[in-house]
């Protein structure tokens, strides 16, 4: 990593010398909480593996002197983890946010190394979790290390580490509200998203929504044999596939009745080659949707189907089949309600069952879109702080099409605080897929921005 900019602020070389003495001890730190399978889906792994990594954390936290450390009971069966270091006299609240449960790894024997093991690769540690979001977390203990040995943290510290943010089932959001004095903050930085590109400094204005629904088709009161019945006997797969063609244009884009999927990005392009490498698209294979590539992603819905409950090819029988039932996702962008959005995602795959199959629609999560005001002084606190860790590199804003609903929230309950959107998945990270992976350069010159962005908030809360 280079140094940071001394000319930008006078701490801002020893922060990074302190940073840099630090990442030897931020690996092994990491390594242990990638460890723990903490996903939050008891079908998946245990409910142990989750609250070992919350305990984990609250030690962590702990260890650094923060007070009334606990560990929140939310209401979908998860914990939070928060904490409280208090800050000199007079000085700002800033809350840091991160979340220590992640995706399931998928296919296992698709990883290059085990994907609960932190393993070095061509300057990028791999593992789940590594950058989305246990890695964020890391990099909040980081850059408080940082302030610590350069004279003390200048501000009020808040830590919440959410137990389910990946399952989308808002139990810390329901906690939050039942209890909304605990997350109270003049500054809220949430650090579970990332740069456009490595190396390029960017803080994220918008996050789409998302809403996920399950949709089951019966057709039929059980299974049949397809040389017996096929032909005439409605198959509830096909009626299912039928279905979910339904919300697809024939150039891929997402159309759901009633819903507006025509907006347009007004800011930082990606541009389509990027974005095909980035997405490790295959040759020959041409991108879905129209407009830009940061229209689509960013000012856009999009439908995902991502999972479907039918036979497997192996040991599959000649069967006509009487049910079938897929999970479906839709990313609603900022500017939509996700309430309505479900509905009328619900209505349309209501309306386009053939041969009068029976649909059945479970809502499994649902979160709101959120727009960030970039203008605002603890944005123009963070551009000093990331042009300092990134010398020569000027402060971007982009959206993401991602969703983090406790923003909606925090939002919604201190309308004053002010939220920053940072974190470490930049694409090469592949968060959510296998083989994912941390930049230590992007972690180490976050954490330094993060220590620096709290120097600089504090500082103009007092001018």
């Amino acid at each position: 990593m280079t140094a940071a900019d001394p000319m930008v602020d006078p701490l801002a070389e020893p922060v990074a010398a302190t940073v840099a003495s630090l990442m030897p001890r931020a690996r092994a730190e990491l390594t242990e909480l990638v460890a723990f399978r903490s996903v939050a889906d008891p079908a998946v792994f245990p409910r142990s593996e989750c609250e070992a990594a919350a305990a984990w954390v609250a030690d962590a936290l702990r260890a650094e002197g923060f007070t009334d450390v606990a560990l929140l009971d939310t209401p979908d069966g998860s914990q939070s983890v928060y904490g409280h270091l208090p800050g000199p006299a007079g000085a700002p609240t800033v809350l840091l946010y991160a979340h220590y449960d992640v995706q399931p790894p998928l296919d296992v024997a698709a990883w290059d190394s085990p994907p609960f093991e932190l393993t070095e690769r061509n300057g990028r540690w791999y593992g789940r979790g590594a950058a989305d979001c246990k890695g964020g977390f890391i990099m909040h203990l980081l850059a408080l290390r940082a302030l610590k040995a350069n004279g003390g943290v200048p501000v009020g510290v808040k830590v919440i580490v959410e137990g389910s943010e990946e399952q989308g089932t808002g139990g810390l959001e329901r906690y939050v509200e039942e209890h909304p004095e605990l997350l109270t903050a003049d500054a809220i930085v949430i650090g579970d998203t990332g740069n456009f590109r490595a190396g390029l400094p960017t803080v994220t204005s918008t996050l789409r929504g998302m809403t996920m629904l399950r949709v089951q088709v019966d057709t039929l009161a059980g299974n049949l044999h397809s040389g017996q019945f096929g032909g005439a006997a409605p198959d509830a797969l096909a009626a299912l596939i039928r279905v979910l063609d339904s919300l697809r244009a024939e150039d891929g884009s997402t159309t759901v009745d009633g819903l507006a999927a025509d907006a347009a990005w007004d800011g930082l392009q990606y541009d389509e080659e990027e974005f095909r490498r980035d997405a490790r698209v295959l040759d020959g294979v041409g991108l879905i949707g129209s407009g830009t590539v940061a229209d689509r992603l960013w000012a856009r819905p999009a439908v995902t189907v991502i999972g479907i409950d039918c036979p497997p090819c192996v040991g599959a029988t000649p069967s006509v089949q009487a049910s079938a039932r897929a999970q479906v996702s839709l990313r609603v962008p900022p500017g939509q309600d996700a309430a309505e959005a479900t509905k009328l995602l619900t209505a349309h795959l209501q309306a386009h069952a053939p041969w009068g199959a029976r649909v059945t629609v479970e809502q499994v999560g649902q979160g709101q879109p959120f727009q960030a005001d970039v203008a605002s002084p603890a944005y123009r606190a963070m551009g000093e702080a990331l042009r300092a860790a990134y010398p020569g590199r000027e402060m971007q804003a982009a959206g993401m099409g991602g969703s983090i609903p406790l923003c909606n929230t925090l939002a919604a309950l201190y309308p004053e605080a002010e939220m920053l959107l940072i974190g470490l998945s930049e694409p090469e990270a592949q968060i959510h897929a296998v083989n994912e992976s941390v930049s230590p350069d992007e972690l180490e010159r976050m954490s330094v921005a993060e220590a620096l962005f709290l120097l600089h908030y504090a500082r103009s809360r007092q001018d």
